[in-house]
C-alpha cells in the first residue's frame, strides 16, 4: 500500500476532470499550469499506440486512490498506452538489443543511458516538444552521462541504502558490514543485479564504484562469494513481500521503495551506510527509431507529448507522491506536502550525498569481466555447512580486520562524480 499524501482522492477526481476538460488548474505554491488542448489533442484522430517500458511499481497506477497516469494521458490525448515493466538495466538493454521488442519510451538508469548513447541505442528528443522541460531543476541538466541534454529527461533520482528490521535486528547498523555478519544468515536479501551487488562490495573495501582495477574487482567478487551462504535469496521486486512480511532482516534497496515498505511494517528503518553509497539517477528516453516513416514520426512525437505529460507539475508531483522517490522536477517539488519534502530518506541532506558516487559508463571490457565474475558468483556453491560454523565465524573476523586495515591505509580512489562534482554538473 503507497502513501497517501497531498493529492486526496476529491482532488485527483478533480485533476482528472480538468485534465480531459483543458481546465487550467489552480494556483498552488505560485505555480499555475494549464494543459494546451491543441497540442495534447493533435494526434487524437490517429490511433497511435506507444509502448512504454519501464521499473516495476514505477509509476502511478490508480491503487490506492492514486492518479493513475497513463489512464490520464490516454484519455487527454487518445494515445494508447502500451506498458509493460523490466527489473535491471542489463534486461532492458538485452531486449533493445536483441531487436525482438520494439518500444517508443524507456527509462533507463544514468550509466545505462550512457552506455545507450556510445552505443547509438537512443534518438535525440525534440525539445519542441517537450514544453515542460523547463520545470526540471537547472542542476539537473546537462548531466554527466548525456552532457548536452540531447537524449534524455531525468524522470527520479535518489540513494541506494539499508533497510533493515529493527525488531528482527536489535540495533540500528550503520555500515555496509552487516550484510555479512554470520548473526544474521539466511535473513539478509541482496540485489540481484550485479551492478548494484558490486558497488556494496567494492563501497566495504574502500574502492569506487566505477573502479575498473581488475585486483579490486577480484576482492570485491571474493566477498559476495564469502556473503553467499549468508544470503536468504538475490532480489528485485521480490523485496517488498519479503520486508514487509518480516521474512528478511536486511536488505540493500532504494530509498523510494523503502519508504513505501516502511509505510506498511513499522518495524522496518533506512539508513545511508557510513562507508557511502550510489546516488543515481533514471531518465526517459526514446530508443533509436530504425526507419523514418509517417508512422515512426507519430510514434515518436507521441512519445515526446508523453514525457511532457510526465513532468506537468500536478501530473509529476501526484506520480511521485506515490513512488516516494526524488524528483528533479522544481515546479512538481513546490507541490509536494512538507512532510515528503523534509523527509530525509526521500532528500537526504548534503552531507550524507557528499559520500555519494553516481555510476558511470564502464569499459566492455570491464563489463564482460564484470559479466565473468557475477556468473562465477551465482554458480558458486551455495550450501552452508552449520559443522564449520567456527571456521567460519573465525574467517569472517580476520576478513573484518583485513578490511578495517584497508579503509585506514587506503584512501578513497573517487572518480569525477563525487557528490560535490556531481551537484556542479549531474
Amino acid at each position: 500500500m503507497k502513501k497517501k499524501g497531498f493529492f486526496s482522492r476529491l482532488s485527483l477526481l478533480a485533476l482528472s476532470a480538468a485534465l480531459v476538460s483543458g481546465m487550467t488548474l489552480g494556483c498552488v505554491a505560485d505555480q499555475e499550469s494549464s494543459y494546451d488542448m491543441d497540442y495534447y489533442s493533435q494526434l487524437a484522430d490517429k490511433g497511435v499506440t506507444i509502448n512504454v517500458y519501464n521499473w516495476g511499481e514505477y509509476i502511478s497506477n490508480g491503487d490506492d486512490d492514486s492518479l493513475d497516469v497513463n489512464a490520464e494521458f490516454e484519455k487527454l490525448t487518445g494515445i494508447r498506452v502500451n506498458y509493460t515493466q523490466f527489473d535491471t538495466n542489463e534486461s532492458l538493454y538485452a531486449k533493445l538489443k536483441s531487436g525482438g521488442t520494439t518500444y517508443d519510451v524507456i527509462f533507463p538508469s544514468d550509466y545505462m543511458v550512457s552506455r545507450m548513447i556510445d552505443e547509438d541505442m537512443l534518438e535525440p528528443l525534440d525539445f519542441e516538444n517537450i514544453p515542460n522541460f523547463r520545470h526540471i531543476s537547472e542542476k539537473f541538466k546537462n548531466p554527466s552521462y548525456d552532457p548536452q541534454n540531447l537524449y534524455s529527461v531525468p524522470y527520479t533520482w535518489g540513494t541506494v541504502g539499508l533497510i533493515y528490521n529493527y525488531d528482527m535486528l536489535g540495533f540500528d547498523p550503520d555500515s555496509w558490514d552487516v550484510m555479512w555478519d554470520p548473526n544474521f544468515a539466511k535473513q539478509i536479501l541482496q540485489f540481484s543485479n550485479s551492478k548494484d551487488a558490486f558497488a556494496i562490495a567494492l563501497m566495504r573495501l574502500g574502492y569506487s564504484i566505477n573502479t575498473e582495477d581488475q585486483m579490486e574487482l577480484d576482492q570485491a567478487a571474493q566477498l559476495l562469494k564469502e556473503q553467499k551462504p549468508l544470503v536468504q535469496a538475490y532480489v528485485m521486486d521480490q523485496i517488498f513481500d519479503k520486508m514487509q512480511g518480516n521474512e528478511a532482516a536486511i536488505a540493500p534497496y532504494y530509498a523510494g521503495d523503502a519508504i513505501n515498505m516502511m509505510a506498511v511494517n513499522e518495524s522496518l528503518r533506512f539508513v545511508i551506510p557510513k562507508e557511502g553509497t550510489n546516488l543515481f539517477f533514471d531518465a526517459v528516453c526514446i530508443p533509436k527509431i530504425k526507419e523514418d516513416t509517417e508512422e515512426s514520426r507519430l510514434k515518436k512525437l507521441a512519445s515526446e507529448m508523453y514525457i511532457n505529460f510526465l513532468n506537468e507539475p500536478e501530473i509529476a508531483a501526484a506520480n511521485i507522491e506515490y513512488i516516494q522517490y526524488s524528483t528533479p522536477n522544481d515546479a512538481a517539488l513546490a507541490l509536494l506536502d512538507e512532510e515528503t519534502r523534509n523527509n530525509p530518506v526521500i532528500y537526504p541532506s548534503d552531507d550524507k550525498l557528499e559520500n555519494t558516487e553516481v555510476y558511470v559508463n564502464l569499459s566492455e571490457d570491464t563489463n564482460r569481466y564484470l559479466d565473468q565474475l557475477w556468473t562465477e558468483i551465482m554458480s558458486a556453491e551455495a550450501g552452508y555447512n552449520y559443522w564449520s560454523m567456527p571456521l567460519f565465524l573465525l574467517g569472517a573476523l580476520a576478513l573484518s580486520v583485513i578490511i578495517t586495515l584497508m579503509k585506514r591505509n587506503r584512501r578513497r580512489r573517487r572518480e569525477q562524480f563525487s557528490y560535490a562534482d556531481s551537484h556542479r554538473n549531474f
